[in-house]
């Protein structure tokens, strides 16, 4: 069997542990599938006498992370510490400067640095991976860059953020608000003190342009991802959303049209029999439909020390064997730059939630504003009421250009019948 590879290891938090976990008690058999064994030789973290509950008494320990890339005993820098910029970009930078493989769980990183980082590991013939950086434990990075590499993809969605996955089931399930649920969150430790990463879809936009990359062989344009979280989603959305057959989930989506790149988070009305609608909890799924392959779903845990150290982990497996594949399923030169697809072009079915003063003639008026700019009314519900009085009214739209339906929300938004803004949620109908 060949010399061990030595792994230096930046960040020894809930997925740092289980990485060192997983190569301790799998060891035998990680040697027997990679060729040669796996050992950990280095590690960096902040706090060197906290008790992790794993055995680093043979490991050299770093302070400063970024000097594990200099390390003569570390084959392959393992960085799990998060954070576009500072050390982290910092240690990736030096790693495969010093021509060593990389090996990140860091979607933030990579969705604005990615491309310089792809260029310099392929100019030097070094491994850079990310199978943990998307959707934890589930192997769509490799699945979209190998398994599906003889097809066009023309489009790739899904949920990506378990953190509001389990927020908008649990809403659904236990009739709680928002807030709540979040508080909750916070105090389990499923969310993070300042959410806004999660809740805010910036978490989701990162993955979404990674996942681009990759499905379309264009170069990653996180800028250019429209993105909008969940804060505005309230029980009676998800309330309504049952009555009319659908399920609000967070959805990240990327397609091409016409040599454009079209990509958006937002949360969505998905129809019940969606395989979607299907994952609750924290789980994450995403789907990608090949030209050949059809529509392929890949589903299960997206987070936890478990699921994101086996993505490292095989990732390590990956570079034992020597396999060294391009970053982005290509090389960097021939990524295409796809111009930003306009959202407003984009047709579809909408909901809409609007809250109004309880008078007559008020959903005339509101019926009025989609008339005045084509948009048809698929459903109406006005069912309940808002904490102040006022009614709670929610429309279905039949397909429409979002142009005109974001006009006649303009009207709406504009009468001083209408006394909250506007919800507008896209129907996932796919």
């Amino acid at each position: 069997m060949m010399e061990p590879l030595r792994i230096g290891l930046a960040g020894l938090g809930t997925v740092g542990g289980g990485v060192v976990r997983l190569l301790a008690d799998n060891a035998d058999l990680i040697a027997r599938r990679a060729g040669r064994a796996i050992v950990v030789t280095a590690v960096s973290a902040r706090d060197r006498n906290r008790d992790r509950g794993i055995d680093l008494s043979a490991t050299a320990w770093m302070d400063d992370a970024t000097e594990l890339a200099a390390r003569d005993d570390v084959d392959v820098v393992v960085e799990l510490i998060g954070g576009s910029d500072g050390p982290a970009l910092t240690l990736a930078r030096r790693t495969l400067a010093a021509g060593k493989a990389f090996v990140t769980a860091n979607k933030a990183m990579l969705a604005h640095h990615g491309l310089e980082l792809a260029g310099v590991a392929e100019a030097r013939g070094l491994a850079l991976r990310y199978e943990a950086a998307v959707a934890g434990g589930i192997p769509v990075i490799k699945g979209l860059s190998e398994g599906m590499t003889a097809n066009r993809i023309g489009r790739v969605y899904g949920l990506l953020n378990g953190t509001c996955n389990y927020i908008l089931t649990r809403m659904e399930n236990e009739r709680l608000d928002f807030d709540v649920v979040l508080a909750e969150a916070q105090a389990a430790g499923y969310a993070e003190t300042d959410p806004s990463f999660d809740i805010d879809g910036i978490d989701t936009a990162h993955k979404l342009s990674i996942l681009a990359a990759l499905a379309f062989g264009a170069r990653i344009d996180f800028g250019a991802v429209a993105t909008e979280g969940i804060r505005a989603v309230e029980l009676a959305d998800i309330d309504h959303a049952a009555t009319l057959g659908f399920r609000i989930k967070l959805v990240g989506l990327a397609e091409t049209a016409a040599g454009h790149l079209f990509q958006r988070v937002h949360p969505a009305l998905v129809p019940l029999d969606h395989p979607l609608a299907a994952a609750g909890g924290a789980l994450n799924a995403v789907v990608a439909e090949g030209d050949f392959v059809g529509r392929l779903l890949f589903q299960g845990r997206g987070a936890g020390d478990g699921p994101t150290a086996s993505a490292v982990v095989a990732d390590l497996v990956d570079i034992a064997r020597g396999n060294n594949s391009h970053v982005f399923g290509m090389p960097v030169a021939d990524l295409a730059a796809l111009p930003p697809a306009d959202t407003a072009s984009r047709h579809g079915r909408y909901y809409l939630r609007l809250t109004v003063a309880d008078r007559p003639g008020v959903l005339a008026e509101l019926t009025a504003a989609l008339r005045d700019h084509g948009v048809s009314i698929e459903s109406l519900i006005q069912r309940g009421h808002a904490a102040n009085g006022d009614a709670l009214v929610v429309m279905v739209t039949h397909g429409a250009g979002e142009a005109r339906v974001l006009a006649a929300l303009a009207q709406m938004a504009a009468s001083d019948a209408v006394t909250g803004a506007p919800v507008m949620m896209h129907i996932l109908d796919l």
